[in-house]
């Protein structure tokens, strides 16, 4: 089972996971700045995810890991650093365009300040003088102006409507880096810092409305075998097929998320215990029901089957706290035999 990153870096295996980084980066010869920490500590909680994968690589081919090397991999595989420099980005673009802007307005002003100097001009002559020609020469002059400001109006009003296509395709880009930010690469569900936001979000809408939230952890039985027998592409194919029926049953009310590795977390909101563990025996048997095939070779690969644990969150629970219930739940799933399902137990309330 995936070490669960948040919560082993706030309880009791803290310093033992914080000791292999430290360990890890020491042997590939990396400083322990935050920014490699951070990559390290993602990498050894998945070791056989992509970015262990491109670290392996990495080292291979140049020996170590330099700052630039680092700063590519968090820009890469860590999703707040990858939404940071499209954040950056963009707003470099967006401030050229609004100097841009800033000029073409400067200038239309200067230019309907000097017409507005010229119509006043003209009044002032037209009340002075009955020449006809000089009249006709002031005409001239005033059809002249206003065109210069009709041409300068018409060109600030299409430099506007460029600016704000071109604001229009930056903010439908930030939508897409915050939805590929969001979104697991493999099998497509939502990701760990996703599944954090929308926990918090529930949270948050049952404590002012009073609701239920049911949280569930799952985790494939013996997918180390998988790995280890069929290769990791094999895995791969497995934790898509485990991700489409949990995407599949979930729908849009109920969110789904790749926690980490070979572990799924589901959000239940307005849910309680009850139909959440109708549900979950409902993903349990759709996923064992399949026996599947190596893709590459149409080897039989078996049955896959999950184990999970569920909580349905108390008045008041952290998160931590709620999360800690599941887990342990999903963990008495795993000691009791495997392809289980079971509810987590009541905390008692300190009074």
């Amino acid at each position: 089972m995936a070490a669960q990153v948040d919560l082993a870096i706030r309880g009791p295996a803290a310093y033992g996971l914080a000791q292999r980084v430290i360990t890890e980066m020491e042997a590939a010869g990396v400083w322990p700045t935050p920014l490699n920490f951070e990559i390290w500590l993602n990498a050894v909680h998945e070791p056989d995810g992509a970015l262990a994968t491109e670290i392996q690589r990495v080292l291979a081919v140049e020996g170590s890991i330099s700052e630039a090397d680092s700063e590519r991999l968090a820009a890469k595989f860590l999703p707040r650093n990858k939404l940071s420099e499209q954040m950056r980005d963009a707003g470099a673009v967006l401030d050229r365009e609004l100097s841009s802007v800033a000029d073409v307005i400067a200038e239309a002003h200067r230019s309907q300040h000097a017409y507005g100097q010229t119509l006043a001009g003209a009044s002032e002559t037209i009340s002075h003088t009955n020449d006809g020609q000089a009249l006709k020469t002031l005409v001239a002059s005033l059809t002249s102006a206003t065109a210069k400001a009709q041409a300068e109006t018409s060109k600030l009003e299409q430099r506007l409507e460029a600016s704000t296509d071109e604001i229009a395709r930056l903010r439908d880009n930030l939508d897409q880096v915050r939805r590929e930010a969001m979104t697991d690469a493999l099998t497509d569900l939502a990701n760990r810092k996703a599944f954090d936001e929308q926990l918090a979000r529930a949270c948050a809408h049952a404590d002012a409305t009073g609701s239920p939230l049911t949280l569930a952890l799952l985790d494939i039985d013996h997918f180390k075998r998988f790995n280890d027998t069929w290769g990791h592409q094999t895995g791969d194919q497995v934790l898509r097929y485990v991700a489409s029926v949990l995407s599949r049953v979930c729908g849009e009310t109920r969110f789904a998320a790749r926690f980490g590795g070979e572990e799924f977390a589901l959000i239940f909101p307005g849910e309680a215990s009850g139909a959440v563990a109708c549900a979950l025996e409902v993903i349990r048997k759709e996923i064992a029901s399949r026996s599947l095939r190596r893709r590459s070779t149409n080897d039989e690969l078996g049955a896959v089957t999950i184990s999970g644990g569920f909580a349905e969150r108390q008045a008041g629970e952290s998160l931590l706290a709620l999360m800690e219930r599941a887990d342990a739940a999903l963990y008495r799933s795993k000691r009791t035999g495997r392809n289980l399902i079971t509810a987590a137990e009541t905390r008692a309330r300190a009074h």
